[in-house]
């Protein structure tokens, strides 16, 4: 897989998105948003990669819409053009929600707009202790439903602060978005690219089958009532139980070692 929007690197089972444009603090493009979604989808069966990463050069994770790139180039477009524009980013969310993979926002400064869209639906959100976030829509007098983030938002902190960060669009240092419970957990700056490797490195040992599965049930199980969430459980639990990773499981604990999962 080769894209031009962004860095993309593949290491040990570890695939990395860095956005690549600093100056702007990683503001998003036409061309950034459609090798997002197309990554977020190919990765899905690419057996190279069992955890995603997405994080930022320089100052930023990621700014959101870039101003003169996007936003001035949508003031000239049709509704029928806008509609397609805004059907393609909220398709970076979707293919990232249903990735069964785990995905890693590293949140290394800015993370606003559709960036911190982006950073919501990872599944594991690390920020430096310089990072801000900001969900901006209604302070360009656009709306705070964007990208899924009235959807995700809520389950993420709970509707009265979805409500605050979506209408407000004020902006948060990293330890309120902790507070918040937006972020998992804030480090210092220069710690963040080894606390990443070291998440990242203990999904990708870890059961990718499981991983994968808990990732979809968790997605899937918001739109069940209580009975058939139940029941859908109990069917994903009984194909886990046949699974190789759970026999492994306990080959290993009777062999007194770790156990070596191979994600079948």
């Amino acid at each position: 897989m080769t894209y031009n929007s962004f860095d993309y690197q593949v290491q040990d089972g570890i695939g990395t998105v860095t956005f690549a444009r600093p100056a702007s603090l990683n503001s998003l493009t036409f061309e950034v948003y459609a090798e997002l979604e197309r990554l977020a989808w190919e990765c899905q069966t690419d057996e190279q990669v069992s955890v995603l990463v997405i994080t930022g050069s320089g100052k930023g994770f990621c700014s959101g819409g870039d101003v003169h790139e996007i936003i001035a180039e949508l003031l000239k477009r049709s509704p029928k053009d806008l509609l397609a524009f805004t059907r393609m980013t909220g398709a970076v969310t979707r293919n990232l929600r249903l990735l069964e993979k785990p995905v890693i926002a590293s949140i290394n400064g800015t993370c606003t707009g559709a960036g911190a869209v982006l950073a919501l639906a990872s599944d594991f959100r690390l920020a430096s202790d310089q990072a801000k976030f900001a969900f901006l829509f209604t302070k360009v007098g656009l709306t705070g439903a964007d990208m899924g983030a009235c959807f995700l938002l809520p389950r993420v902190v709970g509707f009265g602060r979805a409500t605050e960060l979506l209408m407000l669009g004020e902006t948060i240092d990293a330890f309120t978005a902790e507070r918040y419970g937006l972020v998992l957990t804030v480090v210092p700056h220069a710690d963040l690219v080894d606390e990443t490797r070291r998440l990242a490195r203990r999904l990708c040992d870890g059961p990718s089958h499981a991983l994968g599965m808990t990732k979809r049930m968790l997605e899937h199980e918001w739109r069940m009532d209580l009975l058939g969430a139940v029941e859908a459980e109990a069917q994903a639990q009984a194909l886990l139980l046949m699974g190789e990773d759970h026999k492994e499981f306990y080959r290993a604990f009777t062999e007194k070692r770790p156990p070596r999962f191979t994600g079948r």
